[in-house]
């Protein structure tokens, strides 16, 4: 994703001209994680901050590309802090939070809210993590990451390689995200929870996309570009959520994790 700013102007301005509809989501789980973003956003009047950890399952049934974010772990991750973009390392400034009842070890990501939820909500630092549900897992991909191998081995003649390292579907289990939301001096803390894993919560994410686009989420269609956090009704997000089978609780007790 570009900077805001274009020789064309920038996204407000090429939104107000476009006829058509866009909406670009392919931040965690089609969007999803930016959808809750926008609906603690809306209680607490902004999100200064966002820290987003992903719980990954090893027993979900996963498809074959449901890893291809690990075809971006040898380049490093483009972020946002305290207004400033800089490049880190991926699965760099690792952190152990709670994740439901479960306490995971997770490190950073390259994913697509981190570049939007600055251009869209004005967040000033936004960072995305993943753990796993096995640590041996954990353990061993940082292990990888220590030798090199996602330097050395990023071309396409590894990504088989890369993708089998976590690629080990099972008989199911459960998609888990945090999302922390820190505007002035307050946080809210939500749980998203799908019982029917990941492929069903990215599913969900791109039905609420296409309702969103369309108009018929209860809001009337938007012209032009936009992204899940840009929704007119956050409000309503967990509602919408609910009626697909997906979960979203309030998690008292917020630490935020480190953003560095």
């Amino acid at each position: 994703m570009s900077n805001a700013t274009t020789p064309g102007g920038d996204v407000a301005d090429r939104d107000r001209r476009s006829p058509r509809t866009v909406l670009l989501s392919s931040a965690w789980m089609g969007g999803t994680t930016s959808l809750v973003v926008a609906h603690l956003a809306a209680d607490l009047g902004g999100a200064d901050q966002v820290d987003v950890a992903i719980r990954w399952d090893d027993r979900d049934r996963a498809g074959a590309d449901s890893v291809e974010f690990m075809d971006r772990l040898g380049y490093d991750v483009e972020v946002v802090e305290h207004g400033v973009r800089r490049t880190v390392d991926p699965l760099s400034a690792s952190a152990r939070v709670r994740i439901g009842d479960s306490e995971t070890s997770v490190a950073r990501i390259d994913t697509p809210e981190q570049f939007t939820l600055p251009l869209t909500l004005g967040t000033t630092t936004a960072t995305t993590r993943i753990g796993f549900s096995s640590a041996a897992t954990t353990s061993a991909l940082m292990a990888v990451k220590r030798l090199g191998f996602f330097r050395w081995g990023r071309g396409d003649r590894f990504t088989r390689i890369r993708r089998a390292l976590l690629y080990a579907p099972g008989a199911g289990g459960v998609a888990q995200v945090r999302i922390d939301v820190r505007h002035g001096a307050e946080t809210r803390t939500a749980l998203l929870t799908d019982p029917a894993g990941q492929a069903h919560l990215t599913a969900v994410g791109a039905v609420l996309g296409v309702q969103r686009a369309l108009g018929v989420d209860g809001a009337p269609a938007h012209r032009g570009l936009s992204f899940p956090e840009n929704t007119p009704i956050p409000k309503a997000v967990g509602a919408m959520l609910a009626a697909h089978g997906v979960e979203l609780t309030d998690e008292p007790g917020s630490t935020r994790m480190p953003s560095a």
